[in-house]
């Protein structure tokens, strides 16, 4: 997969990209152009790092090779929220408690920076409050009240409220569920309108945005080359920020990460009580699960359901029908509900779960492996590089001393060798 097998494309059908007001098309790079930095991608992490650092005053050049948004960060699940996907306890044990203390504080700080970048540029992403981790077996019951007590207690995170069996209809209206672990700081949104506002920002801070502009090369050295199909950038720095979709531009990079297709269902609208019952506080929920559920309420009063895993780059069979046997298995009294629309895409995942963020070259900066956090991560791993461009690479520093293997198989290989990995975490949902 590759920057360029997507380059050129609109907006993929789905019911973000009916319901988001769209953003005017910018044009394609012609002829030359300079900057200090020019950054490869149109997603959060793209458009973070750009607006960024156009607020501190560096000029920025952003090439997208589609349409700004056009990829997960403009179809993922909606859903904001902090840690990491590897969980605390791997960060604790690969670099310490006092970086895990850091990088703890940074995660909370991504999420805050969506409602705060919601409000300060008048973002209207549909954004609510509130997450439920719900557990599908005791055993996962009992692991959420060991991390309650062990965030409050490492963390100094006393926000987190367990929920038993008996108070979780008050939550979500499911027999699937035996209780919960519920976050007030974390949450949901309509991604492609937090992406296209995030693009108006930083069109309005200076940024030159330049779409179907597919980066082919990268000419390294002293000032970096980038060159498109019909026009090049001049820059004294680069930031890499098109996870999957890199293709041969950094092929170390894509070694370490792997695309895996996740989808999602929007159901025909239920009316606000009946969205209300299923989903009394209008929250975000996920599952325990290694392979999981995970849903929210729109603003027209659906219930977008998310899960499903693909390694091999396509579709299940009939998306839209086996989302909906998941849905049901949930929520049994949608039996009568039409789905009008099923979309997919590709989160980047490492080996590890834990976020790739570093350096190419002292001036080639980049930033992958969201591992399903990257609604709120992105927006950090741009803060951080805007600062270490600009010389305070402290914060960042915590993140580069994550270690992370190459996916094992080589190009043909891989694939298969993770398909036969996960077996062993699927069957655990299983028990």
């Amino acid at each position: 997969m590759g920057l360029l097998d997507f380059a050129h494309q609109d907006y993929t059908p789905s019911w973000y990209a009916d319901s988001a007001p769209r953003l005017a098309p910018q044009p394609a790079l012609r002829g030359e152009v300079s900057a200090e930095v020019c950054v490869i991608g149109g997603g959060y992490t793209g458009l973070s790092t750009a607006l960024e650092l156009a607020e501190r005053g560096v000029s920025v050049v952003l090439l997208e090779g589609a349409r700004l948004g056009w990829a997960a960060s403009g179809r993922n699940g909606g859903q904001v929220l902090s840690d990491l996907a590897c969980g605390m306890d791997a960060v604790r044990a690969e670099l310490g408690a006092e970086a895990a203390r850091a990088i703890w504080d940074m995660t909370q700080e991504a999420a805050r920076m969506v409602g705060e970048r919601c409000q300060r540029y008048a973002i209207d992403a549909d954004l609510h409050w509130g997450y439920l981790h719900a557990a599908v077996k005791p055993r996962q019951l009992r692991e959420l009240a060991d991390w309650q007590a062990r965030a409050a207690r490492e963390y100094g995170y006393e926000a987190l409220r367990l929920v038993e069996q008996a108070g979780l209809s008050a939550l979500v209206d499911s027999p699937r569920y035996v209780g919960g672990l519920f976050d007030p700081n974390c949450g949901h949104l309509h991604p492609l309108k937090y992406a296209l506002g995030l693009a108006r920002a930083a069109l309005a801070a200076g940024v030159r945005v330049y779409e179907h502009s597919p980066a082919l090369r990268i000419k390294p050295g002293t000032s970096v080359t980038v060159v498109s199909e019909q026009g090049r950038v001049r820059a004294e720095q680069v930031v890499l920020a098109g996870n999957c979709h890199l293709g041969g531009l950094a092929p170390t990079l894509r070694t370490r990460i792997m695309p895996v297709g996740t989808y999602i269902i929007a159901t025909a609208p239920l009316g606000e009580a009946r969205a209300r019952q299923l989903l009394p506080g209008d929250d975000a929920v996920s599952d325990c699960h290694f392979v999981l559920d995970y849903f929210r309420r729109s603003a027209d009063h659906r219930l977008l359901f998310g899960g499903k895993v693909s390694y091999s780059g396509l579709p299940p069979a009939n998306l839209k029908a086996a989302m909906r046997r998941d849905m049901l298995r949930v929520f049994p009294q949608l039996a009568d509900v039409a789905i009008d629309s099923g979309w997919g895409g590709f989160v980047d995942i490492t080996r590890s779960r834990a976020p790739d963020f570093g350096q190419l070259a002292d001036n080639i900066w980049f930033a992958q492996g969201f591992s399903g956090h990257g609604v709120a991560l992105t927006g950090l791993a741009g803060r951080l590089i805007a600062e270490a461009i600009v010389g305070q690479p402290q914060r960042l520093a915590w993140f580069q001393r994550f270690r992370h293997a190459h996916f094992p198989g080589g190009r043909w290989l891989r694939t298969p060798a993770l398909v036969l990995g996960m077996a062993y975490y699927r069957l655990r949902d299983w028990l």
